[in-house]
């Protein structure tokens, strides 16, 4: 997808709109007097063709606001063995994506540009949350990432299934051991998966963690500098003993047990999988790639584990510009961020064009959100969108309501999708093999994960 597509509309609103976003605008060239040429990546392949058009006419905003800028867009879906060939191969574009997970590595690799002089220049550095912000800090403070959205893992459900199978949709499973009774209800009524488990690309480790966390557990632990591995943990067993007994006891998980994020997401859309755990944001892929329809989604908080230790796997992402980037090209992606990103938490003209175009190409407004600055500007944010709102934030009641009141944890510290990836086949194993030794399992992977650890 490029910036050549036009619609007769876009054109028309041009003057428009570079008034609106006079404050974020600017003129940048290359030394040569020609425009900055930047790519950045825009939505994942397979998205609705109004998505892309939305995406667009938001680059058409910033390019009028910004007019010695042209810009390129780029499908892209941050997986980890295509990242890592992107990189590799340079073929990323200016401004790219990748989680909070990958952060740290990358900055300590060399593999992002510092671009923390440009964004300490839009004024709002000191409002991140810390914790949020330093995913994307080199341990001297410089910025190389821009944390753009976080979020939490919840249980996403089909509404739809739970009343087929003589559940109330409004009563989402409070407790693991309730999780385990939907979910034999909905195979047993339904003929279709009470709850999957997503096992491939990382995703295995990443729900096991997730899970694992819930109950109570922790997969790694540090001291000064040094991070030791505690994958072996009773907490880790008991997530895949529970795994374990909804597949070969109760058979409620369905026969596919090798879905990543792109497959179970699919499957849930289509209306053949109950629950399942994943990031709290991604009802929007769930529109803009599966046609979901909106009156089957809910959106629950996870069950934790009674006790202190209890808590909920968070994340984000981080927008990051290519280091072989020029610096002309550096500070017009630094712009593309602040703009395409970041400017609609700050500023009520710049929420409500982002509102109003994505609401008239049908694209989903007013999505469950962790704040990244503090929950004040998360709500005044979500108070300015508020007529443009089109997802059925109803039935997030469960989630909206009480994230607030959970006790948020990061992902493990290093390493972490490295780690992940380690775990996909131990979850594998659990729901593909009766006679999988979990424990074993997690004595093997706890020794994998602490020599990756001890690479540094």
């Amino acid at each position: 997808m490029t910036s050549n597509r036009r619609t007769a509309a876009a054109l028309a609103a041009a003057a428009a709109v570079a008034g609106l976003l006079a404050g974020c605008s600017g003129s940048s060239q290359q030394p040569d007097g020609g425009p900055v040429q930047i790519s950045v990546v825009s939505l994942k392949p397979g998205s609705e063709q109004s998505a892309f058009d939305a995406f667009e006419e938001q680059v058409r905003q910033f390019e009028a606001a910004n007019p010695g800028i042209d810009v390129t867009s780029q499908e892209y879906e941050w997986t980890g063995p295509t990242f890592t060939a992107q990189l590799a191969g340079g073929t990323l574009p200016t401004v790219f994506t990748v989680p909070f997970t990958d952060g740290q590595g990358l900055i300590e690799r060399g593999q992002l540009a510092d671009i923390s002089s440009y964004v300490e220049g839009f004024g709002y550095t000191d409002r991140f949350n810390d914790t949020v912000l330093r995913a994307g800090q080199s341990e001297d403070g410089q910025i190389f990432g821009v944390p753009t959205a976080a979020y939490g893992v919840g249980l996403h459900y089909n509404r739809t299934l739970f009343a087929q199978a003589g559940l109330d949709p409004s009563r989402p499973p409070a407790t693991w051991d309730d999780v385990r009774t939907y979910a034999r209800q909905i195979a047993e009524r339904t003929g279709q998966a009470g709850y999957a488990q997503m096992t491939q690309e990382n995703t295995g480790g990443w729900m096991l963690t997730s899970l694992t966390y819930a109950l109570g557990g922790r997969m790694q632990s540090t001291q000064g500098a040094d991070v030791e591995a505690t994958v072996d943990n009773r907490y880790a067993e008991q997530a895949l003993g529970l795994l374990r007994d909804m597949r070969w006891t109760d058979n409620s998980m369905g026969s596919n047990f090798l879905y990543d994020w792109g497959t179970i997401n699919q499957d849930f859309a289509a209306g053949r999988i109950g629950m399942y755990m994943g990031g709290s944001d991604v009802y929007e892929s769930l529109v803009q790639q599966n046609n979901i329809n909106p009156d089957d989604y809910g959106l629950a908080v996870l069950p934790l584990a009674p006790g202190a230790e209890a808590g909920l796997l968070g994340g984000g992402t981080l927008a990051a510009v290519n280091v072989r980037a020029t610096p002309e090209q550096q500070e017009a992606a630094a712009r593309w961020i602040d703009f395409y990103y970041m400017s609609k938490y700050l500023r009520e003209d710049a929420a409500v064009l982002d509102a109003r175009t994505n609401a008239d190409a049908d694209q989903p407004v007013g999505l469950p959100e962790l704040p990244i600055f503090d929950r004040a500007t998360l709500d005044r944010y979500n108070t300015w969108i508020q007529p443009f709102v089109n997802v059925p934030l109803a039935q997030m009641s469960s989630f909206t309501e009480g994230i607030f009141e959970q006790d948020l944890a990061g992902e493990p510290p290093a390493h972490a999708q490295e780690m992940y990836a380690v775990l996909d086949s131990v979850v594998q194993s659990v729901l593909t093999d009766p006679n999988a030794d979990a424990r074993g399992l997690l004595a093997t992977a706890d020794a994998e994960i602490q020599t990756i650890l001890d690479r540094g």
